[in-house]
């Protein structure tokens, strides 16, 4: 733009706003990146801001059809009790198995796939992707065909070739966490594999080349340069593993439709179902929900805190 359009510019805008203070505020360019923002701020508000307040008032509150009586803390002193315990056991023990599986594997799958010596590169990356396109509910459907509590199902029919006795999968705690388990990370392993594949291709040919002058191999190449250059992917990877693992419901859901024997399949966020929709305890559901995402805030603070993510450079 030439500078005597932009004076002629300036010039109409000081005509437009004379002698009208708003004018003056909307054209203002200190207030101008403001505006702009506006629909983010809005969005953020409605969206988050507000549904936290009322999450937060519904817990010191006994919501009924109708009615609502303030109870202050009794929700979260009826809260704590066997059922609550197993559910944060077993949440806290599938997000543990998520963050084991879901990491080191994807990062060397990521690194095998990367390299210019194998075969079918694309072929086995739309292998490992295509299972994160099938729903929970569907991929569920399928899990439970395969891991069937009798000896004509598809697992428990291996088990008996090979001389072991067929499981009750969906009875056992072991087997129950096996299952939930092995579905997610049926769907999400190509996910993270993509993420380390792209932050494969931020790393210089050039280390690796100078890692091959010295005589490293490429278990100290993995090592000693991809695992460190992949700092930043694992922590993303690692902060929306255990973010999911927290926020699971579907795999629990899929298998004992909320109502797992012995609570073996119940989760943090399946007691919040349970609470609000099965018992209609509102309250109760919200002040779990309320622990929850305390507890999700200091999980993310630690981890942003100990990789160093506050850190200046």
């Amino acid at each position: 733009m030439k500078p005597q359009e932009t004076t002629a510019q300036m010039t109409q805008i000081k005509k437009m706003t004379k002698g009208n203070p708003i004018k003056k505020m909307i054209f203002s360019q200190k207030l101008a990146p403001f505006f702009f923002l506006t629909p983010f701020f809005l969005v953020f508000l409605i969206f988050f801001l507000y549904p936290i307040f009322e999450l937060f008032r519904m817990s010191f509150q006994n919501i009924l059809i109708g009615q609502t009586e303030w109870v202050g803390l009794a929700n979260y002193k009826q809260m704590m009790n066997s059922h609550f315990y197993t559910a944060v056991k077993n949440t806290l023990i599938y997000t543990f198995w998520i963050i084991v599986i879901l990491i080191p594997i994807p990062m060397a799958l990521a690194t095998l796939l990367n390299s210019k010596y194998l075969p079918f590169k694309n072929f086995f990356k739309s292998a490992l992707f295509i299972p994160s396109l099938v729903s929970v509910i569907v991929g569920g459907v399928f899990f439970g065909l395969m891991f069937g509590d009798t000896e004509k199902d598809f697992i428990n029919s291996l088990l008996v070739q090979i001389g072991f006795s067929p499981q009750q999968w969906k009875l056992g705690a072991a087997t129950g966490m096996f299952l939930m388990v092995s579905l997610n990370c049926w769907r999400i392993l190509g996910i993270n594999v993509i993420y380390f594949l792209a932050g494969l291709q931020s790393i210089p040919n050039s280390l690796y080349e100078a890692a091959d002058i010295d005589g490293a191999n490429a278990v100290q190449k993995f090592f000693r340069i991809t695992v460190p250059m992949l700092k930043p992917v694992t922590l993303f990877v690692l902060i929306i593993s255990i973010f999911g693992g927290l926020r699971m419901f579907e795999e629990s859901y899929v298998f004992w439709k909320n109502g797992s024997p012995n609570d073996i399949g119940l989760t943090i966020v399946g007691y919040v179902y349970q609470q609000a929709f099965d018992y209609n305890a509102m309250g109760l559901g919200a002040a779990v929900s309320v622990v929850l995402l305390l507890l999700a805030l200091i999980i993310g603070m630690f981890q942003l805190k100990y990789f160093g993510a506050f850190k200046e450079d």
